[in-house]
C-alpha cells in the first residue's frame, strides 16, 4: 500500500526549521534537569510506597493531603486517576527502617479520616480473620445459626464478591451483598448494625526499598546505553561506521528531548518510562536503519547522483511506509496516553513523543549528519578545494585538469 507516489518533497533543504526546534526543546529541557537536579524519579529508583486507593464517590483529594501532610516525611504526591474515582498516593522514603513505619502510619491516618464511622470496623478495609471475628457474636445474637466453618465461607464469600473487579474493590451499601451464598437478611441486618462501610478501600500498595531503587535505576541506564553500543556496532558492520554514529546521535536526539519533555511537565521517571524509552529507541533506530538502506541501494544502481539529491530521493521513497507506520503507532500511543489513566500516562506519554521526534530525526538529524561527513571527506580528499553539495564520494573522480599556457 502506497499513500504517496513519485513525490519530491525537498526534505532536507527544509532542515534548518527543524534543527532549531530540536535546539531550543533540548536546551529547555537540559535546563530543567538542571534547575531540578536531574530527572524526577518515581519510587520504583527512589524506594517508597504507592498506595492505589479506590472511593465510593468522587475522591476528596485535597482533604487527603490535609490529612497526611506534616505526619509523612519527605515529598508526598496525591494524584487522582482520571475518569476513575481511585487516588494514587505515593511517598517518597529513602529509610528503609521507615518503610513499614511510613506505610502503617498512611493507612492508619486514612482510615481515621475516611474510616468506618463510630468505631465500627469497616468492612471495606478490614481482613477477612477481623471480619469473622466481628460478626461472630452479633450473629448469635440475632438468632442465626451457623457454624464456624460456615461462617469462614461466608466470609470468603463476602471478599471474593468485594474484590471482584466488577464490583470494583468497594461496597456502597450492604444490601449488595444479598446475592452471595450464606447471607440472608438477618445476616445483613446484623451487619448494618454492627459494622460500617467506609468511602474508601485500599486496592493494593507497593513498597520499594531504597537499595532495591538505586540498583533499578543503574540497570535501567547501562540497559539503555548496552542498546545504542549494540546497535552502533551492528549499523556501522551492515552500512559504514558514519551510518552508525548518526543513528545513535539521532536516538540520542530523542531520548534526551523526551527526558527533558518529562523534567519540563514534572513527570516521574518509572520503570515503565524506561521500558517506553527503550521502545522509542529501537522504533526510532529502525525507521533511521529504513532509509539508510534505501541510500545504499539508490547508491549501488546510480553512483553519479549528487548525494544529498539521492538522500533526499530516498526519504521521498521511503515516506509511504514511514506514515503509515509512525502514524498508526502514534494514534495508538494517543489512545493510550488520552484513554489508559494514570498507570499508563508516563509510559504513553513517551512512545508519543518519542515517536513524533523520532520520526523526524530519521529525516532532519541522522541524514544531515551522513551528508556533512561525507562532503567534508570529499573536500578532504580534493586537497581543501570546495566540493559541490551534489558530489557523492562513491562517485568516480574526475582527474586532474591541465591548464593551457598562453
Amino acid at each position: 500500500m502506497e499513500l504517496f507516489k513519485n513525490t519530491n518533497f525537498d526534505f532536507l533543504g527544509k532542515k534548518w526549521p527543524f534543527i532549531i526546534l530540536s535546539l531550543i526543546v533540548t536546551a529547555a529541557g537540559v535546563i530543567s534537569l538542571g534547575m531540578k537536579g536531574g530527572p524526577k524519579y518515581g519510587i520504583d529508583f527512589t524506594g517508597g510506597t504507592n498506595f492505589w486507593l479506590r472511593f465510593s464517590q468522587e475522591p476528596p483529594v485535597e482533604q487527603i493531603r490535609k490529612a497526611l501532610d506534616g505526619k509523612i516525611a519527605g515529598e508526598i504526591s496525591v494524584q487522582q486517576i482520571s475518569g476513575k474515582p481511585e487516588v494514587l498516593i505515593g511517598t517518597e522514603i529513602r529509610d528503609e527502617k521507615a518503610l513499614n513505619a511510613n506505610r502503617q502510619l498512611i493507612e492508619q491516618t486514612l482510615r481515621t479520616t475516611f474510616g468506618g464511622t463510630g468505631g465500627k470496623l469497616d468492612v471495606n478495609n478490614a481482613s477477612a480473620d477481623d471480619l469473622i471475628a466481628a460478626l461472630r457474636e452479633p450473629l448469635l445474637t440475632a438468632g442465626v445459626a451457623m457454624s464456624e466453618q460456615e461462617l469462614q465461607d461466608m466470609v470468603r464469600a463476602i471478599e471474593d464478591f468485594r474484590t471482584n473487579p466488577a464490583q470494583g474493590g468497594i461496597l456502597k451499601s450492604f444490601s449488595q451483598l444479598s446475592g452471595v451464598k450464606g447471607v440472608t437478611p438477618k445476616v445483613i441486618e446484623a451487619m448494618e448494625k454492627n459494622l460500617s462501610l467506609g468511602p474508601f478501600t485500599i486496592l493494593r500498595t507497593e513498597v520499594v526499598g531504597p537499595k532495591i531503587g538505586a540498583e533499578l535505576r543503574q540497570k535501567a541506564i547501562l540497559t539503555t546505553l548496552y542498546a545504542l553500543a549494540a546497535m552502533l556496532v551492528y549499523i556501522a558492520f551492515r552500512f559504514e561506521w558514519i551510518y552508525g554514529v548518526a543513528a545513535v546521535i539521532a536516538v540520542f536526539h530523542d531520548t534526551i528531548i523526551t527526558i527533558g519533555l518529562f523534567s519540563l511537565f514534572n513527570k516521574p521517571i518509572t520503570l515503565t518510562v524506561v521500558a517506553a524509552l527503550l521502545t522509542l529507541v529501537g522504533y526510532s533506530m529502525n525507521d533511521t536503519i529504513v532509509v539508510f538502506d534505501r541510500i545504499r541501494e539508490n547508491l549501488k544502481m546510480n553512483r553519479r547522483e549528487g548525494f544529498e539529491s539521492l538522500v533526499n530521493s530516498s526519504v521521498n521513497q521511503t515516506l509511504s511506509r514511514t506514515v503509515l507506520t509512525s502514524g498508526l503507532t502514534l494514534l495508538t500511543a494517543l489512545s493510550l496516553w488520552l484513554f489508559g489513566g494514570e498507570v499508563l500516562n508516563g509510559f504513553s506519554f513517551a512512545l508519543v513523543m518519542g515517536i513524533i521526534f523520532g520520526t523526524y530525526s530519521s529525516v532532519f538529524i541522522a541524514s544531515p549528519i551522513v551528508i556533512w561527513f561525507k562532503n567534508w571527506a570529499d573536500s578532504r580528499k580534493s586537497g581543501g578545494m570546495p566540493v559541490a553539495v551534489a558530489k557523492d564520494s562513491a562517485a568516480p573522480k574526475a582527474g586532474p585538469r591541465k591548464v593551457a599556457r598562453g
